[in-house]
């Protein structure tokens, strides 16, 4: 029993510290964009790189526990906004303001997470490989809103399938739409919003909702 609780004790102690590490990358992230470094991260925790390493491998294994952390916590947004108890078409802007907030909010983290740098390849000492695992990102994006509008709306033959079809699409929209209202602001955030969600509307508007669901 003592060799149990003293297991758990070490994974709770390793959950914290793996915890820690992450809220120190964030904080370089947000500061340095594409441009962070695990010399700035390890140097940010207090640590060397090598304890950097054992906990998460490599630069990979850090950049896929960053991305996890904020891809969560963008979907708990997103699903937020779905459940709001609003009209659908309500709900749909609240969906796309929803994510375009997100990114607005935290250039720096989304430019990291999706956005080659601009600049020359950097030294192999500092490189990231920023920007190259954004279709993983966006393809967990898809199935998970196909999975909330096959749960919800009734699309007919074939609806899971036009469902899945239907969530990779508006998560490709919004992201080449955000990519580009991010990087040039031809138009207010809200312009945006209403004119994406006048593009979505036209058979999400006719579809009703499955009986006995929480509607979309």
């Amino acid at each position: 029993m003592e060799t149990t609780r003293g297991a758990e004790r070490q994974r709770t102690a390793a959950e914290r510290r793996r915890r820690e590490l992450l809220e120190a990358a964030d904080r370089v992230v947000l500061r340095d964009g594409p441009k962070a470094s695990m010399n700035a991260i390890a140097a940010e925790a207090g640590i060397t790189k090598p304890i950097l390493y054992r906990h998460f491998g490599d630069k990979g294994g850090l950049y896929r526990a960053l991305a996890k952390r904020h891809t969560d916590a963008l979907l708990s947004a997103l699903r937020a906004a779905l459940d709001a108890p609003s009209e659908r078409r309500e709900r749909v802007e609240a969906t796309l303001d929803t994510y375009l907030a997100a990114i607005e909010a935290r250039p720096q983290v989304y430019r990291f997470l999706m956005h080659p740098s601009d600049d020359a390849a950097p030294a192999p000492e500092q490189g990231f490989d920023v920007g190259r695992h954004s279709a993983p990102l966006l393809r967990r994006l898809g199935e998970e809103l196909g999975k909330v509008i096959a749960e919800r709306v009734d699309l007919g033959p074939d609806s899971e399938q036009m469902a899945r079809i239907w969530g990779h699409g508006i998560v490709g929209m919004m992201h080449a739409a955000g990519d580009w209202w991010l990087s040039d602001r031809p138009c207010s955030r809200e312009q945006l919003v209403r004119s994406l969600a006048d593009l979505l509307w036209g058979r999400l508007a006719e579809a009703g909702d499955l009986p006995g669901g929480q509607g979309f």
